[in-house]
């Protein structure tokens, strides 16, 4: 009799695991090749993360998908990003990921002092490519939220998502930067930001680029000191850094998606704007801005 009860609830512990698991993980990762025809065909693969059960839902016409758009880092591809693409996927997001650069296109080219000028047409590329993916997406998904949308982006990813805020505000529901470092974060405080930066001597934010404290704080940006290095925060990365990454950004959207519950989530919560530690996220930081 102990013996059949024993047995009982461990099925019964399997099948709750078993469902929590396949809740939060059941995502369906794929890549589509869209192409522009006002810039000579060409390719923009996109590549779509989103939960089974909120696209099926989104198909019968029963919910509206947020949608957060992922922005890669200079010559990294546009699917080394799953690790923060599955948080918002399992947050009941579609995640879009477009490839920015392609095999023949003409290499940076930076000059000492400008290198925010130099990589603007590499920034501006990214815009229109975000611009076009969204109109292709409405298409094929048309039940997704693509007017307001949630920039994320890594190095020069974050770059492209800053421009974007900052030209189209209005369209953008709040930003996620991972060591961008080139163009100034939008400080009207129209959105919220979230701003992951590494603790790497090679990857410095020029100048003015991130706001001091009490600018973050007027203008509702969180910035998370890591101990992490700039190329850590991709797919490549250490699992302690993604997964340290994945729970602040979990918590963030947590605190400002009040519509939206993740499958499941145990993490430190930001409760407010301004510099924070990752190892304390509850704790200001007094962190100058690096040159």
């Amino acid at each position: 009799m102990k013996r059949g009860i024993a047995v009982l609830l461990s099925l019964i512990l399997l099948v709750a695991v078993g469902y929590f698991t396949a809740s939060k993980w059941a995502i369906r990762h794929e890549t589509v090749t869209f192409y522009d025809a006002a810039r000579g065909n060409r390719p923009v693969p996109v590549h779509i993360a989103v939960r089974y059960d909120k696209e099926m839902q989104a198909d019968a016409g029963m919910i509206t998908l947020p949608v957060a758009v992922l922005n890669h880092g200079n010559t990294v591809k546009n699917t080394e990003y799953s690790f923060l693409a599955n948080v918002f996927a399992a947050r009941g997001y579609i995640a879009l990921s477009p490839q920015h650069d392609l095999p023949g296109d003409p290499p940076m080219v930076t000059k000492p002092g400008e290198l925010y000028v130099g990589r603007l047409p590499q920034m501006q590329r990214g815009v229109d490519n975000i611009h076009f993916a969204l109109a292709e997406m409405k298409k094929l998904q048309p039940n997704a939220d693509y007017a307001k949308v949630t920039m994320v982006g890594h190095s020069l990813g974050g770059d492209i998502s800053m421009l974007f805020a900052k030209e189209h505000p209005d369209h953008v529901k709040k930003v996620v930067t991972l060591d961008n470092l080139r163009v100034p974060f939008v400080t009207e405080g129209k959105f919220k930001i979230l701003s992951f930066r590494s603790k790497d001597a090679q990857f410095k934010p020029d100048p003015g680029v991130v706001p001091d404290a009490e600018q973050c704080e007027k203008s509702g940006i969180t910035v998370v000191d890591t101990g992490f290095q700039h190329n850590d925060m991709r797919d490549t990365g250490p699992d302690t850094a993604k997964a340290s990454i994945q729970s602040m950004l979990d918590k963030f959207l947590s605190d400002t998606d009040s519509e939206l519950g993740p499958v499941d989530t145990k993490s430190p919560k930001i409760t407010q704007p301004g510099p924070v530690s990752l190892l304390d996220p509850g704790k200001k930081t007094a962190r100058p801005v690096a040159n």
